[in-house]
C-alpha cells in the first residue's frame, strides 16, 4: 500500500499524474481529504506488533492534508509556476522530517523505511495532483537516453569520489569482495527506495523549483549543497563533513544528468550506481 502511490505516479505518466485538478467535478474537500489514506499502512503495519498510537495515526493522516491544502493554495496564487516560497516550505517540512527522523519513532526499527515512503507519497500527491508542477520528470518507463546520461554522470564522478573519499580516509577498499552476485540486487533496491525518493525531492522539486527564480547554475549548487549536508548525520552521531562533501560533489552530477532531458530516472540511476559501487567494492 505503501510503495502504490509512488509505482502510480512512476508508470502512469501524465494521465494519471493531473487527474486531480483535470477534473473540476471532483470536490475539493475529497481532493484535500484522500491523501489521508495515507494513515491506512501505519495502522495496518503497527497494530498487530503493539506499535499503534493514536498520536502518531492522526500525524500520518493529517501532514499528507496539510501538504495538499498548501500546494492547492499555491496553484491558485502562482498559476505560472514561477515558484513560490510556500513550495519550499513544504518542500522543508518533508525535508527535515526525513532527515532528522520525525516519524520514525512512530514505526518499529525494520520498518522505519515506509516513514519515507509515506512522506514521498504526499509530496507526490500534493506536488503532481495538486501542484501539477511542470518539468518533475518522474518516469519509471526509463528510455534508452536515461541509461546514456546517467552512466555518464557516473563515470565523470568516480574517479572524483574514489581519489578524494581515499584520500580523506572516508571511503576503504573492501579486502576481498562478499556476495557481488547481490550487486544486481543492491542496485535495484537502492534505485527504488534510496535514489529515486531522493532524486524526486532534491531534482525534480527543489532543483526544478530554485531554477525558475534564480537558473541553471546556482539552482544546482545550491541544490548540491543543501544535499550535501543532509548527509551530516549519516553513519555517525556526529557532523560528518566528509560524507557532506562527497555528497555536495556527487549532488553535482546527479543534478547535471537530471537537468540533462528533466528526467528522475537518469539522476537515479547516477545515483544507484554510485551507491551501489560503494557498497560492493568501498566502504
Amino acid at each position: 500500500m505503501a510503495l502504490a502511490p509512488l509505482l502510480w505516479f512512476g508508470f502512469s505518466g501524465e494521465r494519471l499524474q493531473t487527474w486531480t485538478s483535470g477534473d473540476r467535478t471532483i470536490p475539493i474537500a475529497l481532493q484535500l481529504g484522500l491523501p489521508a489514506l495515507l494513515c491506512a499502512p501505519y495502522a495496518i503495519a503497527t497494530t498487530p506488533l503493539g506499535w499503534f498510537r493514536w498520536t502518531w495515526f492522526f500525524l500520518h493522516a493529517l501532514l499528507p492534508v496539510v501538504v495538499a491544502g498548501l500546494l492547492m493554495l499555491v496553484a491558485k496564487i502562482d498559476a505560472e509556476q514561477r515558484g513560490h516560497w510556500l513550495e519550499l516550505l513544504v518542500l522543508l517540512g518533508l525535508g527535515l522530517a526525513v532527515d532528522l527522523r520525525w516519524f520514525e519513532g512512530a514505526w518499529p526499527h525494520a520498518l522505519t523505511a515506509f516513514n519515507k515512503v509515506l512522506l514521498l507519497d504526499a509530496g507526490l500527491y500534493g506536488f503532481l495532483s495538486i501542484r501539477r508542477l511542470s518539468g518533475v520528470g518522474f518516469d519509471l518507463r526509463l528510455r534508452w537516453d536515461d541509461w546514456k546520461i546517467g552512466l555518464r554522470e557516473w563515470a565523470l564522478y568516480t574517479p572524483i569520489a574514489i581519489v578524494l573519499g581515499l584520500a580523506l580516509g572516508f571511503l576503504h577498499w573492501h579486502r576481498h569482495v562478499e556476495r557481488a552476485w547481490m550487486a544486481p540486487l543492491m542496485w535495484v533496491f537502492t534505485f527504488f527506495l534510496i535514489a529515486v525518493p531522493e532524486e524526486i525531492f532534491f531534482r525534480g522539486w527543489m532543483q526544478n523549483l530554485l531554477e525558475r527564480r534564480m537558473g541553471r547554475t546556482a539552482s544546482l549548487l545550491i541544490t548540491s549543497v543543501v544535499f550535501g549536508l543532509a548527509h551530516f548525520n549519516k553513519r555517525t552521531t556526529f557532523f560528518n563533513w566528509r560524507y557532506v562533501l562527497l555528497a555536495g560533489i556527487a549532488g553535482i552530477f546527479y543534478g547535471r544528468a537530471w537537468r540533462a532531458q528533466r528526467r528522475v530516472g537518469a539522476s537515479a540511476i547516477t545515483h544507484a550506481t554510485v551507491d551501489t559501487l560503494w557498497g560492493v567494492l568501498l566502504r
